[in-house]
């Protein structure tokens, strides 16, 4: 018999996502056994954070934009966080976890932002050439940085091209219209010779697909998720333990005062 109580609690974790019972797994009303096997991993990542089912030409998108962010070295802080976790001993899951607490909004967060700005562009009606210089002027003027452009360690973002190419032919193939390509494309113009970046590029695809600014942090972080697991995996078959920033033979340099003492 239901009682207000059980109501309640049933209530507590009320769900759109999962309907879990004895015997039964559904998704969004789809049961896990009929999608295992004729979804892809891009599609099941889509049912989950947007309900439906994509379109095959939107999931080979989206599946694009998760392979290009998933590692980029040991020169990402989060790749070498967690490859030092794992040389301090703590098992994958916890050096995962240490990498992927380094994605804020400086390191990881600019996806996010970028598509912020290209809605904002997009909603301004205004051509997308004026839009992008506009806007470029403006952040010039107070000296801030436009997210998704420039690159501190390519000169030219070898993923930007593949990503952008695959945007172009999606909407020649009519799977999104080009309206947030436009702006991207627009304002890489009006910010030449500096380059649109990964982050640019996977925020313009995430635009074209109608995505919420913070679920392309989260799409990032599933992506960079691949990239830690494999670091960490890695660095814990060395047999070298609690390997800081720096080789020991290199020590920072001291900027405090010289040696004094207390007398």
């Amino acid at each position: 018999m239901t009682t207000p109580d059980s109501t309640a609690a049933a209530d507590w974790w009320a769900t759109g996502i999962s309907d879990i019972g004895p015997g039964s797994i559904r998704f969004h009303g789809y049961a896990i056994e009929e999608l295992i096997g004729a979804v892809t991993f891009p599609q099941m990542i889509w049912l989950m954070v947007r309900g439906d089912l994509p379109s095959p030409g939107q999931a080979h998108l989206l599946e694009q934009t998760l392979v290009a962010a998933v590692d980029h070295g040991p020169q990402a802080p989060s790749i070498a966080a967690a490859r030092m976790a794992a040389s301090c001993g703590l098992p994958l899951n916890n050096a995962i976890a240490t990498g992927v607490n380094l994605l804020g909004d400086v390191h990881g967060g600019a996806g996010q932002q970028c598509l912020e700005l290209l809605y904002t562009l997009a909603d301004s009606n205004q051509n997308p050439d004026n839009a992008a210089r506009d806007l470029v002027t403006s952040y010039k003027s107070r000296k801030a940085y436009i997210p998704g452009f420039g690159h501190r360690f390519h000169p030219r973002d070898p993923r930007r091209d593949p990503l952008i190419t695959a945007a172009e032919q999606a909407v020649a193939k009519g799977t999104i219209d080009g309206k947030y390509l436009n702006h991207a494309l627009a304002l890489e113009t009006a910010l030449a010779p500096v380059p649109m970046n990964v982050d640019g590029a996977t925020a313009t695809i995430y635009a074209e697909l109608g995505f919420d600014p913070p679920l392309a942090r989260g799409l990032f972080v599933l992506s960079r998720s691949v990239g830690l697991l494999a670091h960490a995996h890695e660095q814990s078959q060395d047999p070298t333990r609690i390997k800081g920033p720096l080789p020991k033979t290199i020590l920072p340099t001291y900027t405090g005062p010289p040696p004094r003492t207390l007398t």
